[in-house]
This record gives C-alpha cells, sequence and structure tokens, in this order.
C-alpha cells in the first residue's frame, strides 16, 4: 500500500535552502519517490498560510521512512537547517480509495 510524505514548507533563506534541493532528489530516488504536489498554487482554506506544499508517495510504509532516516535524506536536511520551516508527515495511503 502506499504512503506519503506530506510536507508543509517556509523557506526564509532560498540560497541556503539550494542546498537542500540540490541533495534531497538522491535519497527519493533511491527509495522510489513520486512527486504529486510540489509547490505550485494553493489556497489556504483553514489553518495557518503555509508558503509551500508538498505530497510525494512512496511504494509503501516502510521506504517512506526509510528515505526519512537514510544518511543521503538527513545529509540533505541538514543543508536546510535554518533556512526554512518545515512540517513533514507520512501517512499510509487508504487501502479503499473510496473510504
Amino acid at each position: 500500500m502506499s504512503a506519503y510524505w506530506i510536507a508543509h514548507v517556509t523557506v526564509h533563506d532560498p540560497a541556503a535552502y539550494a542546498g537542500y534541493q540540490a541533495l534531497a532528489p538522491k535519497a527519493f530516488a533511491k527509495f522510489g519517490a513520486e512527486f504529486l504536489a510540489r509547490g505550485g498554487a494553493s489556497e489556504t482554506l483553514e489553518g495557518p498560510v503555509l508558503q509551500r506544499h508538498v505530497v510525494i508517495r512512496f511504494p509503501d510504509l516502510a521506504r517512506a521512512r526509510a528515505c526519512f532516516y537514510s544518511r543521503e535524506y538527513q545529509e540533505a536536511r541538514a543543508c536546510r537547517d535554518g533556512a526554512c520551516e518545515a512540517h513533514v508527515v507520512i501517512v499510509e495511503g487508504a487501502s479503499d480509495p473510496s473510504s
């Protein structure tokens, strides 16, 4: 069953954040990630306004977790320290898409 990273990111220092953007794709490729939404137009209907929204699909929950804790992703994540505010959750997909 697919699993998803759902991330909300507000970038404060685009130059420093670029280091993360340069390294993170290696981790995502290694664990079979597919970007479903990355930035783009958005509209906040409830809650705080956040700058950037990302949805990434993984083949399963184990690979979604493994990607986050991987050496490759943690190196990328270290590059963005202080450059942004990020909220990331991993959620397992529904077994029945109609539920």
